[in-house]
This record gives C-alpha cells, structure tokens and sequence, in this order.
C-alpha cells in the first residue's frame, strides 16, 4: 500500500476554485519529475495515444485532509493502477449521501470539469456502484468517460482470468453488470431510428430486446458450466477428504503467492498488483516429521467486494469452504491492517466460512521495527510473524500448521496385506508412519492418520489391546 509521500504525487484537488489558481502546480504521476516549476497547472503529456488518464472521485461523510490527497480513495487508486491506468488527480466530496441524479452535486461537477481540463484528464473513476442514470448524467456534465468501482475491478479480473474456469466467471460478472445497464448503452441508436420518445421506439428497442434475451441465455450457460466445473472440483476434493486442508485467504496484495512460493516452492504467479491471483491452486506442503498437508492459495478480499463478483465467483471460492484451516495472511506494511483484516472476515462469513478455524499470520514483518510488529501482531491476534520474502518466521509457521494437523489425527495400529498396494501407499502417502514391520504376507503398522482415512482402511485396524 502507498504511504502518505506517494498519495502525494497524486495531486488531490482541493475543494476551491481559489486553490487552483495559487502558486502550486499540481504533482505528475509516482515516477516523473516536472521540468521546471510552472506557474499554473500544465496538461501532462501522455505516452501514448491511448492512455486511460484518470481522476478519482469519491463522497461520503468522512473529512479528508485540505491537501486533497484523500486517503480514503487508496485502495481505488491502486485499484487504477492494477487495471493500466495513470492517477492524475483525487476529489472527495463531502456528504452524507451521493447525489441521486449525478453521484456528485452541480457545484463539484463543475470543479471536477474544470480540473479534468487542466490535467487533461479522459477518465473518471467512482468509488462506488453508480446507477446507469448516474453514469449517463455525469458523462453528459463532464464529456468523459466514466467508470464505477464494479466495471474496474471486472476489468482487472478479466486481464488476469487463466483457466477456464476464471473466464467463465468474468463473463457471468460482465454480463451480470451489463445486463441492467443495456438502456444507456443503446441511447446513440437514437439518433438513427428517428425515434427517441418515451421508450426510444423501432430498431432500437428491438435491439435491446432481442440484446436482453441474449445476455439472459448467455448467462444460464454460463452458470450452467460453472456448476459443472464446481462439480468436479467438489468431486476432487472429496477424493483427498482425508488430507489436511490448509487455505490462504487475506486482503489482495496481502503476499499470499509468496507465501505459497516459500512455503511449497510452487510456480504461482508473484505481482505487486491487487488482484494477481484469480485462480485457486492448491499443492502439497511438506511441515516435516512425517506430515503432509495441500494448502490453496485463493482470490484476495477488498473492501467493498460488490455481491454479483461474490457470487460470480463462488466455485473459486469454494476451496476456502472445504478448508480445515485458514491461514489469514495480514499486510505489515498496511497502515489499515486491523481494519482490511476485519473486512476479510466480513467477506468469509458472506461465503458461509465463518466457523472455520483460522490462524492470522503477519507477513511482510521486514518492513517494521520488531517492536512495531510486535503491536501490531496484537492489534490483529496474529499467531505468526513471517516473511515470505526473507524466509523469517517460516518454520515457526510449518510447527503451528504441523500442530493443528496433528491435532485431529489418531493413532491406530494396522496389518495391512502385502497385496494391498493401495492400502499401503494411502497410508505412506497421507499417515504418518510411527513403526512397521514386514512379514512375508502382510506389513503391521503404527501409524497417526486422519479419522477419515482410519474409516477407509477400518477392515485393517487390530484391535486395541
């Protein structure tokens, strides 16, 4: 997350007409110097044609610094930057609720025109869900494009979509969030069916008829095939019932993948951006001592998750319902990290994984003071204080999972025929032998195995004594 010094290089527009016109150039984006100290705002340059230059706008009852930096549009901002576009500027506005026509009111539409000129802004992006109506009107007010807190995090999630199964999610989302919106996205066929009355009669509306229908029957494909693939994904984890299930949930950009990485050595994909992971992947993490769990690293959490991406993709998140343990992975270098942590559970209660049992981990305790991550392991009831990218704390955090594994396990003693080779890989490959001994025609074992495993192989386990 940006501190206070990087918010700055996003210059946040002051809520005056009068600051605009001091004697301070607003900042170029993180990374670029001015070449010299204009006297007013000069339009910034783009690199290329095509570049999405975008202001942030947001309101709420909250009261934001005079500098304009507006912290509260943080996440948003990176949010921007995962999804390619440069942040030139921030604008709050202060009200207990947003304008219902317009989002903002006339007075901050007309700043943010303003400021959009002098910058040479071509995109706005809301921290919200807009209505269509709001969409329409604020495009009208300010000729820009703009765009809702919903179209870009499914534009991210549609950039890093791999398998099949993440594309066939992002689709239902587009489609999901498009098919209420349809109206204003047919609004220029007025201008060629000589219509445009109360409900914008002829071609047009057949179009959007005939547009509905479609997107309605796409998605109930859509869905159709997700069920299908969760399905199957419920069919294998039933197949490994008897494996101790860890999963990685956290705040996106929290170092989940890292971890994995340091953990299992997995080849999974590692970005400073939110949202780099989509897909789940699950592999097998050796704790030592003759124990062996699969841990999944999932979609990260962020505040304000809208519903339908929830729902969209509940066959990812599925893996974290099936989990025996959740390892919530907390961002050290968050200064709202006891906050983001709260939303994550927020959001594992929304999925029905609320009873789950879960061990906090705080990562990425080498850009603290060990007293700093001290606190704030007890801000946010971390069990763990690690590093996935230095490797500190790591085998503290295998002997915490290794002893929650070995918690559920029992201890039985079993004669299992030399025949079975089954039998006996199921149990080399997922107890953990304590003592054997081979006869010519069966193999007596001692061995701590999960109480789903001891009731598969029930026909070899001898008696007490």
């Amino acid at each position: 997350m940006r501190g206070p010094s990087d918010r700055r290089t996003e210059r946040g527009h002051a809520s005056s007409t009068r600051r605009r016109k001091g004697s301070h150039p607003p900042d170029l984006p993180s990374g670029e110097e001015p070449k010299a100290p204009p006297a007013r705002a000069a339009r910034p340059e783009p690199t290329e044609a095509d570049e999405e230059r975008a202001i942030l706008v947001g309101t709420g009852p909250e009261v934001q610094p005079e500098d304009g930096t507006a912290p509260a549009l943080d996440e948003l901002s990176e949010l921007a930057r995962t999804a390619g576009a440069r942040v030139f500027a921030r604008l709050w506005q202060r009200r207990e609720r947003p304008e219902a026509a317009s989002y903002l009111g006339s007075g901050k539409l007309q700043e943010l025109r303003q400021l959009a000129g002098e910058l040479g802004a071509n995109l706005v992006i809301a921290d919200t869900d807009l209505t269509p109506a709001q969409v329409r009107h604020m495009e009208e007010a300010l000729n820009l494009r703009v765009v809702d807190r919903s179209e870009l995090i499914i534009d991210i999630f549609a950039q890093h979509a791999r398998t099949r199964q993440a594309s066939l999610q992002v689709e239902l989302a587009q489609l999901q969030y498009q098919a209420p919106r349809l109206k204003r996205m047919w609004t220029h066929l007025s201008r060629i069916t000589g219509g445009g009355g109360i409900g914008s009669r002829g071609p047009g509306e057949k179009q959007l008829e005939v547009d509905r229908r479609l997107i309605q029957k796409r998605i109930l494909v859509l869905r159709e095939e997700l069920v299908e693939l969760e399905s199957r994904r419920v069919r294998q984890a039933g197949s490994r019932t008897d494996v101790f299930k860890v999963a990685l949930v956290g705040y996106t950009n929290a170092g989940k993948s890292t971890l994995m990485h340091a953990l299992t050595g997995a080849d999974v994909l590692i970005e400073d951006k939110l949202f780099a992971t989509l897909d789940t992947r699950t592999r097998r993490w050796e704790l030592g001592r003759g124990l062996e769990v699969l841990l999944s690293d999932t979609v990260g959490f962020i505040e304000k998750l809208p519903h339908h991406l929830v729902a969209s993709f509940h066959a990812t998140l599925e893996e974290v319902r099936g989990a025996d343990l959740l390892i919530h992975v907390v961002n050290a270098g968050d200064p709202d990290a006891p906050r983001r942590s709260q939303s994550v559970r927020d959001v594992l209660k929304a999925i029905g994984a609320e009873f789950i049992p879960e061990m906090v981990v705080l990562n990425k305790v080498d850009l603290l003071e060990p007293a700093e991550a001290m606190i704030l392991a007890g801000k946010v009831s971390a069990r763990v204080l690690v590093s996935a990218r230095t490797g500190t704390g790591i085998e503290d955090l295998c002997a915490a999972v290794r002893e929650q594994a070995a918690a559920r396990l029992e201890i039985a003693r079993l004669e299992v025929p030399i025949a079975d080779g089954r039998a006996l890989a199921l149990l080399a490959g997922r107890a953990r032998i304590l003592e054997q001994h081979f006869s010519d025609t069966s193999c007596t074992m001692t061995a701590a195995l999960s109480p789903e495993l001891k009731a598969k192989l029930l026909h070899y386990v001898l008696p007490e004594e």
